[in-house]
């Protein structure tokens, strides 16, 4: 039987689980309820069949699977006018929200629900995300649900929730990571004859189409890395070259980095 989603905050993030579930079809629109202050910005969501409302209290009422999406300072503010509608026979509280831990939620709760906090990346907004879980009170029949919606926006994994920060650095950030040494590709193709636009093209499909080789085949990179350097070849030139001028280390730095600043913050 199919289970009503209502998503608090109707934001990037929440619109983009929203889209993500019905362009999957895992939800129909008029299982979906969807909130947040300023309803012009989900007029889309609207004219779908979803219900778009400002009320939290009707949402959690109306919902079996309450998916929190606002921004970290509000959360406390948000789960105090739900709270008394929350029925840990009924619902299971999923957060996507960055920085608050399954322990504070459950303090805000105050009572025995069943929680899943949920990291996913901005790729979800186009079923790609990498989602890493973590738990607290969610039986077997719970967590299959939940891996199986967020399977439909991408990949997930389930992880101890003390890895959320880690997960947060290279789930997250490391799109940006990525990003960067796309960019960095288009340059360099530039500046070996290419315009940009096909710079790009050739940069991102080559980069997707290696992650698809890890993820489809199971190999490690380095098998892969060897299909491609042949001795004395143009690969391992530079590839050598990049390792003399620090690229894996660089990486492993700026993880290390952001990973240090999240635990200070």
């Amino acid at each position: 039987m199919a289970k009503r989603i209502a998503i608090i905050g109707g934001g990037n993030l929440g619109a983009a689980i929203a889209d993500g579930l019905i362009a999957s079809e895992f939800s129909r629109p008029v299982e979906l309820t969807i909130t947040r202050r300023n309803l012009a910005t989900l007029s889309r969501f609207a004219e779908r069949g979803c219900t778009v409302i400002t009320d939290n209290k009707k949402a959690v009422k109306d919902c079996e699977i309450i998916i929190l999406a606002v921004k970290p300072y509000n959360y406390a503010e948000v789960i105090r006018e739900i709270k008394p509608l929350l029925n840990p026979k009924k619902h299971l509280l999923v957060s996507v929200i960055t920085g608050v831990w399954i322990s504070d939620l459950q303090k805000a709760v105050g009572k025995p629900l069943a929680i899943v906090r949920a990291m996913p990346n901005t790729a979800i907004a186009i079923q790609e995300s990498m989602t890493c879980l973590s738990h607290e009170g969610a039986n077997a029949t719970q967590l299959s649900y939940i891996q199986q919606l967020f399977g439909v926006l991408g990949k997930s994994v389930m992880v101890d929730e003390k890895l959320m920060d880690a997960a947060t650095i290279l789930g997250a950030c490391g799109t940006a990571y990525a990003m960067r040494y796309i960019r960095a590709n288009i340059q360099g193709g530039i500046e070996i004859g290419f315009d940009a636009a096909t710079a790009s093209l050739i940069a991102a499909q080559t980069v997707k189409g290696a992650a698809e080789l890890l993820l489809q085949k199971g190999t490690h990179p380095e098998q892969e890395i060897d299909k491609v350097t042949t001795p004395k070849g143009c690969t391992i030139a530079g590839l050598n070259e990049m390792e003399h001028q620090g690229f894996s280390s660089s990486l492993i730095r700026g993880l290390v980095a952001s990973y240090n600043k999240i635990k200070r913050d």
